[in-house]
C-alpha cells in the first residue's frame, strides 16, 4: 500500500524584510491584513512605509464593493496615508466595468445605500447615468453585500434571490469574499449570496479575488510608465485561502499567508501562538500551500 503524503506547510516568517529583497511590487490584501473592519493593525502603516522605503511599488488590492477613493478615504481615518501605498485596486471599480459592459441593461440592487458609490464610478466610466431599478425593470443584478450584516444572514435573502432567478437575471458579484470579522464578529458577504445564487441554477460573474481581472488592474497601476512587472518579481499578501491565496496562486505569485486574519479561530482559537495541530488538520484540505505563512504582518 502506498502511504499518502504529510500535508505540506508553509515556512514561517517573522517579517517581510526576510524575504523582500526578491520582488519589485507588492499586491496586499486590506481587511483582515492591514485592519479588521474597526481598527488599523499596530503594524499596518509602518510595514507599508517600510515597503515603500526599500524601494517597492505597493498596490492594495481589495475586494470591498465600492470605488478606490471611498477606500482610500477608510483608511485615512484608520491611519493609513495615501504615502503608504501606489495604487488601490478594489472589485468596486471591477464591478464598475462590468456594470458598464451591460448597459444599456438597468441593474437591481442587493445590498446597503453605503455601496451605491459603484453606480457612481459606473456612470463617470460610461458617460451617463447608471442607477438601480425596481427588479421588474432590471435586466440584471448587482449584489454588494447584505443591508444589515450585522443581523443578517443569506437565508433573509433566499426570496429575492428566488424572485431573480425566476427572471433569469444573470448577477454581478462586488465581493466573493464568503465572510470577513468586523472587529470580533463575523458577517457575511456578498459571496455568501453569490454561492446560493448558483446553486439556485444563476449565472454570476464575480469582481474581485480569487479572479483574475483585479490582479490585472492592480498590476496595470503599478505598471503605469514602466517595464511589466514579472510575476517571480511580484509578492502578494492575505489572509483569506479562498480568495487571496488562491489567487494568488492562479496569477503565479508567490504569497504571504497572514493567519490571525479569516482563519484565526480555527488557527489560533482565542489567541495567542498558533495552535500546530490545528495548522496541519488545516492543510489537509489545501493540497497547496502558500509560499510562506505569519501570525501578523510584520517588518
Amino acid at each position: 500500500m502506498t502511504e499518502c503524503a504529510a500535508p505540506q506547510t508553509p515556512k514561517t516568517l517573522a517579517g517581510l524584510s526576510e524575504i523582500i529583497d526578491r520582488y519589485d511590487a507588492v499586491l496586499c490584501d486590506i481587511w483582515g491584513v492591514l485592519h479588521d473592519g474597526a481598527r488599523a493593525f499596530p503594524a499596518a502603516a509602518q510595514v507599508l512605509r517600510a515597503l515603500r522605503d526599500a524601494g517597492k511599488a505597493v498596490a492594495l488590492v481589495t475586494n470591498a464593493p465600492r470605488p478606490d477613493y471611498e477606500v482610500a478615504a477608510q483608511l485615512e481615518v484608520l491611519g493609513i496615508e495615501a504615502s503608504c501605498y501606489n495604487a488601490i485596486a478594489t472589485s468596486g471599480d471591477v464591478c464598475a466595468r462590468l456594470i458598464v459592459a451591460k448597459s444599456p441593461q438597468k441593474p437591481f440592487q442587493i445590498g446597503p445605500e453605503r455601496d451605491f458609490p459603484v453606480y457612481d464610478a459606473a456612470s463617470a466610466m460610461a458617460g451617463f447615468d447608471i442607477k438601480p431599478v425596481a427588479l421588474d425593470e432590471a435586466g440584471f443584478v448587482v449584489c454588494t453585500g447584505l443591508v444589515e450584516d450585522t443581523i443578517e444572514t443569506p437565508a433573509d435573502y433566499e426570496a429575492i434571490l428566488q424572485a431573480c432567478r425566476a427572471k433569469n437575471l444573470p448577477m454581478i458579484c462586488a465581493n466573493p469574499d464568503l465572510v470577513v470579522y468586523r472587529g470580533d464578529q463575523l458577517v457575511y458577504c456578498a459571496g455568501a449570496l453569490a454561492e446560493r445564487y448558483e446553486d439556485l441554477g444563476g449565472a454570476v460573474e464575480q469582481a474581485g479575488k480569487p479572479y483574475k481581472p483585479i490582479y490585472h488592474a492592480a498590476l496595470a497601476m503599478l505598471e503605469q510608465g514602466g517595464a511589466p512587472l514579472a510575476p517571480s518579481r511580484v509578492l502578494a499578501i492575505g489572509d483569506a485561502m479562498h480568495t487571496d491565496i488562491a489567487g494568488a496562486q492562479g496569477m503565479g505569485l508567490d504569497c504571504v499567508w497572514i493567519t490571525t486574519g479569516i482563519h484565526r479561530e480555527e488557527l489560533h482559537g482565542a489567541g495567542g501562538e498558533i495552535d500546530a495541530d490545528a495548522l496541519k488538520q488545516f492543510f489537509e484540505d489545501h493540497v497547496q500551500p502558500p509560499t510562506w505563512r505569519m501570525d501578523r504582518l510584520a517588518w
